[in-house]
């Protein structure tokens, strides 16, 4: 995490403070349990609670004690048994670290995933808003960068709506994929500790039982997290490229909004750079580069290794903070783009009405002409209008194979730029889910 595009509320939830109080979390719901089944003294539960609720955890304290022991869990216990005192015994009874590491790590994903959802959120109801603004703007479609046939600003808009609820979907997914605990004890056998504690701090810290854990939980949860938010990095990267095309100086059909005072080149002041979308494109990268090593962690030695603990030390607090920056940040860009309908116009026009390519050639074989002859004629045509050679309708109202089929009042009837717009309602609907 790097202050640059780190978030507070989602930096919090990696801070050392948030889990030392998760661990104490963990560690006194556990002790609550236990002292309800009669494994150790009520009294003692109650003191552990009682003295780590009103403690602020020392974290200088604690890493300094790990630096000796080399344990993390070893050197907060101490710490606490300096807190809590005698009583202090009772704690992680028959529990071994990973019960308390897991279960804490999967609370802090479900967190952000909380946050991710609620980005999401925010975002769709920018591109919601912008969409129904320009539901009939016109604008040209395009295939591999060529003009198409026109489509409709507000559709583009639409189309990353429903992409983003798409992804608000699978990190709900993924958020119930994690939300598990595992008390279980060495090696997952619960062995020397009653399964029911289990259940407790399952309960109280807001997850499910983890079904089988084999002193870890396992780590195909954990790969599937992370590579959600590799795909909904991939489609803030496809909608940042998209705005980035459609900034270039040759399409400006629309633009990043460009601040007073703020200034696009150190050499060249004309300059008004998209690059919080390229910054954008640069985030979805390193949040999809954190997907291999997740799926990784999921080939373990046997019951247990911690080569999955380094990993995940860094990915989890990286992958989520930049995400969480990236989905703010690309909500911002939405909703202050500045659009330009006049050069969406222009660009439509700009090859002299080819875009009604298609219609022309069905037009022909709605008159009876093989689609092969069809495609022909029109394709014949529209060459020379590519080539500058002359205007398209005008080519095609002279070519006398053409006249034997259409007239030139049917023919004009086929470059009705509003034909194209005729089922927006409809996607609309099935987008929005409401009466568009």
């Amino acid at each position: 995490m790097i202050p640059r595009y780190t978030r507070p509320e989602m930096a919090a939830i990696w801070s050392p403070e948030t889990r030392f109080r998760i661990w104490f979390e963990i560690e006194a719901h556990a002790a609550d349990a236990m002292a309800e089944l009669g494994i150790i003294p009520k009294a003692a539960a109650a003191e552990i609670r009682a003295k780590g609720e009103n403690a602020t955890f020392d974290v200088a304290r604690i890493e300094a004690i790990e630096r000796e022991v080399q344990h993390d869990v070893v050197a907060f216990l101490t710490h606490l048994a300096e807190i809590v005192g005698p009583q202090a015994r009772f704690l992680h009874q028959g529990m071994t670290s990973s019960d308390v590491l897991d279960t804490c790590l999967n609370v802090q994903l479900v967190r952000a995933a909380d946050l991710l959802i609620a980005d999401v959120d925010t975002l769709n109801a920018a591109l919601k808003r912008r969409a129904f603004e320009h539901k009939f703007t016109p604008t040209i479609g395009r295939s591999h960068g060529i003009h198409a046939e026109p489509t409709t600003f507000g559709l583009k808009l639409a189309y990353a709506y429903a992409e983003f609820e798409r992804g608000k979907a699978r990190l709900k997914a993924a958020r119930s994929e994690v939300a598990t605990c595992a008390i279980s004890g060495a090696v997952g056998t619960f062995a020397q500790v009653d399964p029911r504690v289990e259940a407790h701090v399952a309960k109280k810290m807001g997850l499910s039982v983890e079904p089988i854990s084999t002193q870890i939980i396992p780590r195909d949860r954990h790969a599937m997290y992370f590579a959600t938010l590799g795909v909904v990095a991939a489609s803030i990267e496809r909608l940042a490229t998209e705005i980035r095309h459609l900034q270039r100086s040759e399409v400006l059909e629309a633009e990043e909004h460009f601040s007073a005072g703020q200034k696009g080149s150190s050499a060249m002041p004309h300059k008004r750079n998209p690059v919080l979308s390229e910054n954008l494109v640069g985030l979805a990268r390193v949040v999809r580069a954190y997907v291999a090593p997740a799926l990784e962690n999921v080939a373990l030695w046997h019951e247990r290794d911690i080569s999955h603990s380094s990993v995940e030390r860094m990915i989890a607090p990286d992958a989520t903070v930049t995400l969480d920056f990236a989905l703010a940040r690309l909500a911002g860009i939405i909703d202050k783009l500045i659009v330009y309908p006049d050069n969406m116009r222009k660009n439509l026009d700009r090859l002299g009405g080819l875009i009604h390519s298609q219609r022309v050639l069905l037009a022909l074989t709605q008159k009876g002409v093989a689609r092969e002859d069809a495609y022909a004629i029109v394709q014949r045509n529209a060459m020379k209008a590519w080539r500058g050679e002359g205007d398209f309708p005008a080519l095609l109202k002279a070519d006398a194979e053409l006249r034997r089929h259409l007239s030139e009042q049917e023919l004009a009837a086929h470059f009705d730029l509003d034909f194209h717009f005729a089922h927006v309602d409809t996607i609309f609907r099935r987008v929005f889910s409401s009466r568009a």
